[in-house]
């Protein structure tokens, strides 16, 4: 068995990989159509969003380290069956998300350098093949690959920031809300994917050497770094490009050109591979080990319990997780299924697991405490957002009610425990002088 353990540098790149995502490309441009220069506010209201949630998780993390990571708080908070549900909830949406957000980064590429559909598919193949590659050799592997990558992608993102700047202009604030600043919560709501995944590390908190140390400073280093690379991407796209914002689908193009020339394509075609790849490493590695540990708690097959401890590689969960993600891939293609309603069914099981964890934080967390109000807000706007999935939300019901009819009929095939086996009864003979015998 490995002894691996993730330090603060590979946690924070695992941490960071999975905040940012490929969107980062293309949602500065969304946002500014939304809310012109006032879609800056919605960044930095995110930002601060950010700050309850990750603590409270981090909080979690560090008082109950184990690989179930959401389902374990909420096993602590609500019971067995409870967190059964919210263990399918995100280790089957996975399957879904996964080669979702392949072909999402496969077209970034394609058309930042002028492939088609098979160019698409093949970067998407690619992707995914790597991410469940790097996850199968273990952490040791994919933490620092993930270091390596994610230190590469925030020099890319630096340099696109620092060469454009000499081309900004104040003048692109005015006007700052054009549609009023009652546009900056649609801008929001429209950003807010590129601020999630922080439900997704928690199923690494039993890999870090020392769980109530170093999760709640890997926290705060990966706050800062998103809190860096999200608001200058974002006021550097709004200052250098200006109006021309709005009207482009792939702003971070643009804004490279501005300083490296005709060097920007290919440069951001390896930042949509970075991003795309981090994203997926990350969910891999906490999915797997959460299929692990629902295996281990009865949840799953026994079968698939094999790595669930820390420093193990969880490989047969990764296995059953490749097999389905195939399955999504051979099903989507076949039948021609489009993107956006494979990724709103997987949102709705992420934002579910969410919902569930901070919940857990409510229940279990030091009542009045800072990070408590912190997880009852969060909760609150949580479960707000979950509501606007509308139909999306009969997938995590109809995972739930498996997971929990899983439970059930383990329950009534487990052998009955046996009897205890009591001691025979001896009767006890009285002495003489007890029974007021005389001679």
């Amino acid at each position: 068995m490995s002894s691996h353990r993730i330090g603060l540098a590979q946690g924070t790149a695992i941490y960071v990989g999975a905040i940012l995502g490929a969107g980062i490309l293309a949602l500065p441009a969304l946002a500014a159509e939304v809310a012109g220069p006032a879609s800056l506010l919605a960044w930095l209201a995110l930002l601060m969003f950010c700050v309850p949630v990750a603590t409270s998780f981090a909080a979690l993390g560090a008082r109950y380290p184990d690989s179930g990571g959401v389902a374990t708080f909420v096993s602590k908070a609500f019971g067995a069956r409870a967190s059964g549900a919210v263990g399918y909830w995100f280790y089957f949406a996975l399957p879904a998300g996964a080669p979702a957000t392949a072909y999402v980064g496969g077209q970034y590429v394609a058309h930042t350098l002028g492939g088609g559909q098979r160019a698409t598919l093949l970067v998407a193949a690619v992707l995914l093949l790597a991410a469940f590659g790097s996850n199968t050799a273990g952490l040791r592997i994919s933490g620092r690959l993930q270091l390596i990558l994610v230190g590469l992608l925030a020099v890319l993102l630096l340099i696109a920031v620092v060469t454009a700047l000499p081309h900004a202009r104040t003048s692109n604030l005015t006007p700052f809300a054009p549609h009023g600043l009652g546009a900056v919560g649609p801008a929001a709501s429209l950003l807010f994917f590129t601020f999630a995944g922080w439900e997704a590390v928690t199923h690494l908190s039993g890999e870090f050497r020392d769980p109530a140390r170093d999760l709640r400073r890997v926290t705060i280093m990966t706050l800062a770094v998103i809190a860096v690379l999200y608001l200058g991407l974002a006021l550097t796209c709004v200052l250098v490009l200006g109006p021309e914002l709005a009207n482009t689908s792939a702003p971070l193009t643009l804004l490279l050109q501005q300083g490296t020339g005709s060097a920007a394509s290919a440069v951001t075609a390896v930042m949509a591979l970075l991003l795309t790849f981090g994203t997926m490493n990350a969910f891999l590695a906490g999915a797997s080990r959460l299929g692990a540990a629902l295996a281990r708690d009865g949840v799953l097959p026994a079968a698939l319990s094999k790595g669930h401890r820390p420093g193990e590689v969880p490989r047969r969960s990764l296995a059953l997780l490749f097999v389905l993600s195939s399955l999504v891939c051979v099903f989507a293609l076949v039948t021609g299924t489009q993107l956006g309603p494979v990724m709103l069914a997987a949102s709705a099981c992420f934002i579910a697991v969410t919902v569930a964890g901070l919940l857990a934080g409510v229940r279990l967390l030091p009542r009045g405490s800072a990070v408590w109000w912190g997880a009852v807000l969060a909760a609150v706007v949580m479960t707000v957002i979950l509501a606007f999935s509308g139909w999306f939300l009969l997938l995590p019901l109809a995972l739930g009610g498996v997971a929990i009819g899983w439970s059930m009929w383990t329950a009534r095939r487990r052998p009955a425990a046996p009897e205890p086996v009591r001691p025979p009864l001896t009767p006890q003979v009285a002495e003489p002088a007890e029974q007021g015998l005389s001679g």
